[in-house]
């Protein structure tokens, strides 16, 4: 297999932190950003600009990637925003862009790379969704809708994929210690420390570890996953 990983939303928190761990163990990274810049890394990885929520910037894309001999075989699908707001007052705006960049862009991005992949027999996509996934969250009716529709996505495609040897799994943290949960209100941040039985925030190490492992060939047999990294904390 080549070794080319592809990184949406790389220029910050998570997605960062991804691209240089996959840096670090031999990848080949390429990173994309729309409205973050990038930061400048000792790191190999290559920094790209580019609206996921577009079809054919999308498509051009990678065909511009495949030019330069950067086929990947590895996708992380990282992108992601929130805008919350109680539902009865959200704006469609809000909602569409939630949907948009945490949802349709799935599409548009992995369609093109999922084709590569089934020609090459070979493939790991990774899609990043979110423990309110799972047990929702006041004020994020439009997050958590993408973040469920991520968790759909990936165990149809898995079954799509498992005969080309492309696996699809999904990784949804918890509450992690990044710029969005420093910037709330700090007796919030504690009352959400409680809620977690490990007692702290996790750190975007311990979720770059897991999709690093997912990216590897160790994990050819996992596949239709999804792997919670939230502390303990459960709910019905």
């Amino acid at each position: 297999m080549n070794n080319v990983a592809l990184v949406t939303g790389g220029a910050k928190g998570i997605g960062l932190d991804i691209a240089k761990q996959l840096s670090k163990e031999g990848f080949n990274v390429v990173a994309t950003y729309n409205t973050t810049p990038p930061p400048e890394l000792a790191d190999k990885v290559i920094f790209k600009k580019l609206d996921i929520t577009n079809q054919d910037s999308c498509k051009k894309f990678v065909i511009d990637l495949i030019k330069d001999g950067l086929n990947p075989s590895i996708l992380i699908n990282n992108a992601g925003v929130t805008r919350d707001g109680m539902f009865h007052k959200m704006s469609s705006a809000d909602w569409c862009e939630v949907l948009n960049v945490n949802l349709l862009s799935l599409f548009c991005i992995t369609q093109e790379v999922f084709k590569i992949m089934r020609d090459q027999n070979f493939g790991r996509i990774i899609n990043i969704s979110s423990v309110n996934a799972n047990k929702g969250q006041v004020g994020q009716v439009n997050y958590c809708a993408s973040k469920a529709g991520v968790q759909g996505f990936t165990k149809a495609l898995a079954l799509e994929g498992a005969r080309y040897g492309v696996t699809v799994n999904t990784v949804s943290p918890g509450y992690i210690n990044t710029d969005m949960v420093s910037n709330i209100n700090q007796n919030i941040v504690e009352q959400i420390k409680n809620s977690i039985p490990v007692g702290r925030l996790g750190e975007t190490s311990e979720i770059s570890r897991v999709v690093c492992f997912l990216a590897s060939e160790k994990s050819s047999f996992i596949t239709g996953s999804n792997i919670e990294i939230n502390g303990g904390m459960y709910f019905s």
